[in-house]
C-alpha cells in the first residue's frame, strides 16, 4: 500500500532496536528456564510434605504473578521517571543477583529459597515491563512501531519456549541436573546484563515525576490515569482479554494432552511448541498486513480466528476414542484427526498475535509520552487480574462438569461476544477493520506520499470525490483516526449511513437547501480541528457522475478563515468504473460484476500547502495534477482512463 522500506527484521541490525530485543528475549528464556527447572525439580525429584507435587505448579505461577499486582504501578512511575538505559541495566544486574542465590538453591535443593527467588523473578519481570513498552516508542516511527512490536512478541514467545526445553532438559540430568540448571540461570542472566550495556540512551519522560510509593494508592491512580483516554483503557481491556483467553488454553495444555487426546507428556510439550510458534508467526505478519502503519483493522479479524478455531477445536476433539495407554508423540502424530487439533491450535494463536500486536502499538502511539509507562503499569495489573479470574473461571467450569473442549467451546464463544462489545464501544477498531479488507480484498490499494499525511496535528486533508467508499479508502491510508463532512444525503443509505455515523461523520447540506445542517456542519468541522485531529472534505460537495473533476466549492476557504492549518491535497485514481462508483446511468452498486476483485485503486497524497495558498482554484489544480489530467482535462474536459 505504500513504499517499500526495510522490513522488521531490519532492526535487528541496528544499536536502537538489537540490544533491547535481545535483553528481553534473554530475560523472558531466562524467567521460564528458571520456573520450569523449579517445577519439575519438585515435581519428580524431590519430595516436600507441605507443597505437594499436584499443587506446586499452581503455587509457583501464583507466586510469580503476585509482583505485578504490587508493585506495576510503582514501576511504572520509575520507567517514566529515570532514564531507561540505565533503569534497564539496573534490573539486569538484579537478575544476576536473583539468580545467583537461586543457584545457591538449586545446589542445596532448597524449596523455600527458591519460591523466594520466584516472586524475586516476578519482580524482575515487573520492574522490566513498563520500560520495555515505553522504551520502543522514543525510538520506532509510527510506520516501524507495529513491527517492532511484532518481533518483541515473537521473540517473547520464542524464548518462553526455548526456557521451558531447556529448563527441562537441564534439571533432567542425571545426578546433577540441579546444578546444571543453577549455572545456565546464571548464565543467561550475565548474558542479559552485558548485552544490556550496548542500549541506547534514553531520556526520562516526566524526570520531575514525585513517586508515590502506596502501590494501592498509586494502582488506582494508574487506572484512573488509563481511563482518561478512553481508546487506550478499552484498548487495555481488550488486550487483558486477550490474555484471559490465551491462559484458558496455556493453563491446561498437560490436562488437554492427557484426558482429551490421551498423550503422553511429550505430547503436551508439542501442544506448547504449536502454541508459541503460531503466536510467533501471527506476530510477525502485523506488519506485512498492516502496511508498516499501527493498523488496528486487524484486531477484529484476530477475535475472529481466535473465536472460529477455538470452536473448531472443540469440534475437532469429539468423538476421539480413548486409548488404554498414553500414547507418545509417534502415535500421536501419526493420526490424521490430531493434525487438525494442530492446526487449530496454531491458528488460534496465529490469530491471537494479529489481535494482539497491533493493540499494544496503538497504546504506545496515543499514550501521552510523559504518562506512557505508567499506562503500561496499569496494563499489567488488569492483565495479572484477567489471568488470575481466568484460572478462577476455569477452574469453575471443570468443577461444574465442562470438559475441557467444552471450556474452550464456551471461551470461544464468550470471546466474540467480548470482542463484538469492545469494538461496538470503540468503533475505531470496526471502521478500520472494514478499511482493511476493502482496501486489501476486495481492492489492492496503493498509496504513493503517504508521508504528507501529519502524524501529528490538526491538518485539513482535501480529495476528489470518485464513490461511495471514498472515506473508507482514506481511513485505510491514514495513520490517524480521521473525520469527515459529508454530503448528509449518503447517511440515508442502508449500512453505509450506520458506518459513517458510527465514525462521527459530519453531514452537510447546503445553505438553501438547510441552514441549519449547514452551519452545524461548519462548527463541528471547527470542532475537530481545536482538538488537533485531521478532518477531510471533498470540496467537489457530490459524487462525480461522469469521472471528471468537478469544480472545487467554497467549504474549505470558510474553514481555513478561522482554523488556518496545513492543507493536504489527495487524489483518489482508478476507481471510477468500480462497483461503487456512478457509471451506469448516474447509478452505484447495481453490477457486482462490473470489475473484479483484488483491481488496483490508488491514492496519490501531495505535499501540504499553507492555508494561505489553499484557495479553491489552487487545491483544484493541485488535485487535478495527482491525478495526471491535462490543462484541458482540468478544466472540466475529458480524463484519462486512470481517473
Amino acid at each position: 500500500m505504500s513504499t517499500a522500506r526495510p522490513n522488521q527484521f531490519a532492526l535487528l541490525r541496528q544499536r536502537r532496536f538489537a540490544p533491547f530485543f535481545w535483553v528481553q528475549f534473554l530475560g523472558a528464556g531466562n524467567d521460564n528456564l528458571f520456573k520450569f527447572a523449579f517445577t519439575v525439580m519438585v515435581t519428580y525429584q524431590i519430595q516436600v510434605d507441605w507443597l505437594p507435587a499436584s499443587l506446586a505448579g499452581l503455587v509457583i505461577g501464583a507466586l510469580f504473578i503476585s509482583p505485578y499486582l504490587l508493585f506495576s504501578a510503582t514501576s511504572g512511575q520509575l520507567a517514566d521517571k529515570l532514564e531507561k538505559a540505565a533503569l534497564m541495566r539496573f534490573v539486569k544486574s538484579f537478575e544476576i543477583a536473583v539468580m545467583a542465590l537461586a543457584g545457591w538453591g538449586f545446589w542445596t535443593q532448597h524449596v523455600p529459597v527458591l519460591l523466594a527467588c520466584v516472586f524475586l523473578m516476578g519482580l524482575h519481570s515487573t520492574l522490566f515491563g513498563p520500560v520495555k513498552y515505553a522504551y520502543l516508542p522514543q525510538h520506532l516511527d509510527e510506520r516501524e512501531l507495529t513491527g517492532g512490536n511484532g518481533v518483541v512478541e515473537m521473540g517473547t514467545f520464542v524464548s518462553i519456549l526455548l526456557g521451558n526445553v531447556i529448563g527441562g532438559l537441564l534439571i533432567a540430568i542425571p545426578e546433577t541436573g540441579a546444578r546444571w540448571a543453577a549455572a545456565g540461570c546464571i548464565a543467561v542472566a550475565i548474558a542479559g546484563r552485558l548485552v544490556a550495556g550496548a542500549i541506547p540512551t534514553s531520556p526520562a519522560s516526566d524526570p520531575t515525576l514525585r513517586i508515590n510509593w502506596n502501590p494501592f494508592t498509586e494502582t488506582w491512580r494508574n487506572l484512573r490515569l488509563a481511563h482518561g483516554n478512553l481508546v487506550v483503557f478499552r484498548s487495555l481491556l481488550g488486550i487483558s482479554w486477550m490474555w484471559f483467553f490465551g491462559a484458558v488454553f496455556l493453563s491446561t495444555f498437560p490436562s488437554f494432552a492427557r484426558d482429551v487426546l490421551h498423550g503422553d507428556e511429550r505430547v503436551a510439550s508439542l501442544l506448547l511448541v504449536v502454541f508459541s510458534i503460531g503466536i510467533a508467526i501471527g506476530s510477525l505478519l502485523c506488519e506485512r498486513l498492516s502496511h508498516r502503519h499501527v493498523e488496528i483493522g486487524l484486531v477484529p479479524l484476530g477475535a475472529i480466528g481466535m473465536s472460529v478455531f477455538a470452536v473448531d477445536l472443540y469440534l475437532a476433539t469429539r468423538g476421539l476414542a480413548p486409548q488404554a495407554v498414553p500414547m507418545d508423540l509417534g502415535a500421536f502424530t501419526a493420526e490424521p484427526a490430531h493434525w487438525r487439533v494442530l492446526a487449530d491450535l496454531a491458528l488460534l494463536a496465529l490469530f491471537a498475535g494479529l489481535y494482539s500486536v497491533p493493540m499494544y502499538a496503538l497504546i504506545q502511539l496515543r499514550c501521552e509520552p510523559t504518562h506512557r509507562a505508567r499506562i503500561i503499569a496499569a496494563n499489567n495489573i488488569l492483565n495479572a487480574l484477567f489471568m488470575i479470574a481466568s484460572s478462577l473461571a476455569t477452574g469453575a467450569m471443570l468443577a461444574a462438569g465442562f470438559t475441557l473442549p467444552q471450556v474452550f467451546l464456551a471461551v470461544g464463544l464468550l470471546n466474540a461476544v467480548v470482542a463484538a462489545y469492545i469494538f461496538l464501544l470503540v468503533p475505531e477498531y470496526l471502521l478500520r477493520f472494514l478499511a482493511w479488507v476493502l482496501s486489501n480484498i476486495v481492492y489492492r490499494f496503493r498509496v504513493r506520499g503517504g508521508e504528507h499525511i501529519p502524524v501529528r496535528g490538526a491538518a485539513l486533508l482535501v480529495c476528489n470525490h470518485v464513490s461511495f467508499v471514498d472515506a473508507i479508502l482514506l481511513m485505510a491510508a491514514s495513520p490517524r483516526p480521521i473525520r469527515f463532512v459529508m454530503d448528509h444525503r449518503i447517511f440515508a443509505i442502508p449500512v453505509l449511513g450506520w458506518l459513517f455515523r458510527l465514525g462521527r461523520a459530519i453531514p452537510i447540506a447546503s445553505q438553501k437547501e438547510d441552514p441549519a445542517t449547514y452551519a452545524a456542519a461548519f462548527e463541528a468541522a471547527r470542532a475537530v480541528l481545536d482538538d488537533g485531529e485531521l478532518l477531510v472534505i471533498f470540496p467537489e460537495g457530490v459524487i462525480t457522475r461522469d469521472g471528471t473533476l468537478g469544480e472545487f466549492r467554497g467549504g474549505v476557504a470558510k474553514i481555513l478563515s478561522s482554523h488556518p492549518v496545513p492543507v493536504v491535497p489527495m487524489a483518489l485514481t482508478n476507481l471510477w468504473g468500480s462497483f461503487f462508483s456512478r457509471i451506469e446511468r448516474g447509478r452505484a452498486m447495481v453490477r457486482p460484476f462490473r470489475r473484479g476483485p483484488f483491481s488496483t485503486v490508488g491514492l496519490e497524497v501531495g505535499e501540504p500547502m499553507p492555508a494561505a495558498d489553499a484557495t479553491p482554484e489552487r487545491l483544484r489544480e493541485r488535485v487535478a495534477a495527482l491525478l495526471g489530467e491535462t490543462p484541458m482535462a482540468a478544466s472540466g474536459g475529458p480524463t484519462p482512463a486512470a481517473r
